[in-house]
């Protein structure tokens, strides 16, 4: 397992915002110029807005459930943007962010979580798999999909995402067997956010998560999580090899959840006020701040073009929720099958029936009054 020098996650930035050199992950972001860095923090601020303003919209009614994600900025930013437009993504209930960057409508976003569709968006057009809320399912999906793309001949990688909790589930594990066995290019992301729900990692980790992986001939890295560049580096590296045939990978990217597991959770309940401000002192954002002030990048107008541009997606996204029409009853039945299916048809034949039997009711209750008032 690669790991700093002192067996800590590795770092390119430090929790001030230092540049820290390092042997092998520096090439991998020599090309990051004043553009590209300034792209990283805009994404990273306006992700933080969306967060933001998916917990205010659940709490005013708009959403039935919303998973915070604020503290992981740098790990969803920093690997979402190593993904090649052919990768395809299979992400957990958490990446709200790594959607965002690869450009999913902010409409698209909200839909799941207010209950207006079985799925947000269309998965071949944005190369990302709809919501996993099942623990660790989508790492099956994933493989499957990575020994599909390498039956094919293709040059595409697949990343896969999920949390330190998920690192317990069965399907995780039998994911790196396969994946291991069929040489998969596919990569694994374990967003390690310190808590599975009110569990903290030290429970079912006794040794660091990243460690697992080499038991299953998958080599591995731990990276500081909310450091975007190390984020970064070490995903164009992991898809790097996977385009390239030489397997799959795993990356424990070691960061934390500052919110709640969802908005369902009271994180006061079990967690110490005293470990959170710890973590608050290594804010991925203050820390990419601190680094681009330093390089010069960013000044007045930078921030306040991405205050802007964060006020300006809340605004969207608030407007889009609100006014997020209801679907039709009879679409609970469209894409539960790729094709027709008999058993399905049936169902929704007898639905329409029974949801066709109010209407009929209404409709003779309003003749009865109608024919009273005469």
């Amino acid at each position: 397992m690669s790991t700093g020098d002192d067996g800590s996650p590795i770092q390119l930035l430090s929790p001030h915002g230092e540049r820290r050199p390092h042997e092998r992950y520096d090439s991998l972001v020599a090309d990051l110029g004043p553009v590209t860095l300034a792209s990283l923090y805009e994404d990273m601020v306006v992700a933080r807005r969306i967060d933001a303003e998916g917990t205010a919209l659940q709490r005013q009614g708009q959403l039935g459930l919303w998973p915070p994600f604020l503290g992981q900025e740098a790990a969803q930013i920093g690997s979402a943007h190593a993904i090649a437009p052919d990768d395809f993504i299979f992400a957990s209930y958490r990446e709200i962010a790594v959607a965002y960057a690869r450009g999913v409508p902010l409409p698209d976003l909200m839909r799941q979580w207010r209950g207006a569709a079985n799925a947000g968006w269309d998965p071949f057009r944005h190369n990302m798999a709809p919501t996993q809320v099942v623990i660790g399912a989508q790492s099956l999906h994933a493989v499957g999909y990575a020994m599909g793309v390498q039956f094919d001949g293709a040059e595409t990688a697949v990343i896969t995402y999920f949390g330190d909790g998920a690192t317990s589930q069965g399907d995780v594990n039998e994911s790196m067997v396969f994946a291991a066995s069929f040489q998969a290019p596919v990569v694994f992301f374990c967003q390690n956010n310190h808590w599975a729900i009110s569990e903290p990692v030290g429970v079912q980790a006794h040794v660091p998560i990243g460690l697992r992986a080499p038991g299953f001939g998958i080599p591995s890295a731990r990276i500081d999580g909310n450091d975007v560049l190390a984020c970064l580096a070490a995903t164009r590296e992991a898809l790097g090899r996977a385009r390239s045939g030489n397997g799959p990978s795993y990356i424990e990217a070691v960061t934390y959840r500052m919110g709640a597991h969802t908005t369902a959770d009271d994180p006061t309940r079990y967690r110490d006020a005293n470990e959170l401000e710890d973590w608050r002192g290594r804010d991925p954002i203050a820390r990419l701040e601190a680094y681009l002030r330093a390089e010069g990048v960013l000044d007045d107008a930078l921030r306040a073009r991405v205050a802007e541009k964060a006020d300006d997606v809340a605004a969207t996204l608030r407007e889009a929720t609100i006014h997020m029409p209801d679907p039709a009853p009879a679409e609970l039945f469209e894409h539960v099958y790729a094709g027709p299916h008999s058993a399905l048809d049936r169902q929704r034949e007898h639905f329409e029936r029974f949801h066709a039997g109010f209407d009929d009711h209404a409709a003779h209750t309003a003749g009865a009054h109608t024919e009273g008032a005469r």
